[in-house]
């Protein structure tokens, strides 16, 4: 039964020779769950396959919360949570250099600390291994442009991003660096050498960051979510001067991913960042995490990719975000991809049933034909 207690957990002080909560973070890394919740007055669950599911052990009170995240805080992010109500960080179990990471967020309600722990692996999957695309190889090749992810937070971008930029560390000399809030992934050298700064740890903001990204000779650089124009405005730069630059953002298809780029400029300002993304923009990739029918595999990506080429410049030139999607279904053979196409393939190769993938289409009525082996017309876009 899905609301049966699992696992066995007992709290132990603090004072001992590890923190109170850490036996919460290690059972869920004991049980390979993605996350971890505490709330006063309510047993600690984990989230198993998609689930949430109780801890055995019982309730926790507000005070051993609290004690116990206070333990685990620095003085400046304990100072953040008293003032805001709520504070990010990422915790580490286990000893340094092996790891498992966490990315936590306590927050008040009700006038009580919960807490929403999201486990992250140590180890980087490769794309194969994530069950991504080949052409995604290909959109890490570049030497320079802007790659952006989108989607909806939970959907896997961080995890895709961290594959492309592992997938450059295993094969070029390049210095990479990566500003992120928290970190997600830590990253060992290979081939490249890899500088990973976190904001409120060694930063201050991310303003500050990119303000001394350029001063630190970079190849390649990861800015872990573009949230205003300050922040666009230096991976654009960055990427005018020559860099390689990966961020993500809110979106759910190509189209929308431009639109809400452009809403972070004044109004006079958008004609010439859209010919700054003509020229600059490489890929996007819009993600998904839908529930798989494998049982090794509980959650499987779809995605629409986008690659830059002279058809897709010509519509971002001309403020014609609409007519994207028809360059992307004229292109499978180039390595694009649009949800339905990709949601059609995941079905032929077994990894989803037929109502999952009609629930994830943005259109049921063309994934049915597209399963039937008949593919949408795709408009005339050059005129």
């Amino acid at each position: 039964m899905a609301d049966e207690p699992v696992g066995g957990v007992e709290l132990e002080s603090g004072n001992g020779r590890e923190p109170a909560l850490n036996k919460y973070f290690k059972a869920t890394i004991k049980m390979k769950v993605s996350d971890l919740h505490l709330k006063a007055e309510s047993p600690p669950r984990i989230r198993m396959k998609g689930d949430l599911r109780v801890l055995t052990g019982g309730p926790l009170t507000d005070r051993q919360i609290r004690e116990g995240i206070f333990e685990l805080l620095t003085p400046k992010q304990r100072a953040l949570y008293d003032e805001k109500g709520a504070v990010d960080f990422a915790y580490d179990v286990g000893p340094q250099g092996d790891a498992d990471r966490f990315r936590v967020n306590a927050f008040q309600q009700r006038g009580r600390m919960s807490v929403a722990a999201r486990r992250v692996s140590r180890d980087i999957k490769n794309f194969e291994e994530l069950y991504l695309p080949a052409s995604m190889a290909k959109i890490a090749e570049n030497n320079q442009g802007l790659v952006l992810l989108a989607g909806i937070t939970g959907s896997g971008k961080s995890t895709t991003i961290a594959a492309m930029v592992d997938y450059i560390n295993q094969r070029w000399p390049v210095h990479i660096v990566t500003v992120e809030d928290p970190i997600e992934y830590l990253f060992t050298d290979k081939k490249a050498c890899i500088n990973q700064r976190e904001i409120g740890i060694d930063v201050l903001d991310f303003h500050d960051a990119l303000k001394y990204l350029m001063r630190e000779d970079p190849d390649v650089v990861l800015i872990g979510e573009m949230r205003d124009h300050e922040t666009f405005s230096a991976a654009l730069h960055a990427a005018e001067t020559g860099h390689l630059v990966f961020g993500t953002i809110h979106a759910s298809t190509a189209a929308q991913t431009i639109s809400r780029l452009l809403d972070l400029f004044p109004e006079g300002s958008r004609r010439l960042v859209r010919q700054t993304l003509e020229f600059n923009l490489q890929a996007i990739i819009c993600q998904k995490l839908i529930p798989s029918v494998k049982e090794e595999v509980p959650l499987v990506p779809t995605v629409e990719i986008m690659i830059s080429n002279p058809a897709i410049r010509k519509l971002i030139r001309e403020e014609r975000d609409n007519e994207i999607i028809d360059v992307i279904r004229a292109s499978y053979d180039d390595g694009m991809v649009d949800f339905t196409e990709h949601l059609r393939q995941l079905v032929q190769n077994g990894f989803i049933d037929h109502p999952t993938a009609y629930e994830a289409a943005p259109n049921p009525n063309e994934l049915q034909m597209a399963l039937k082996g008949i593919r949408a017309a795709s408009a005339g876009i050059l005129g």
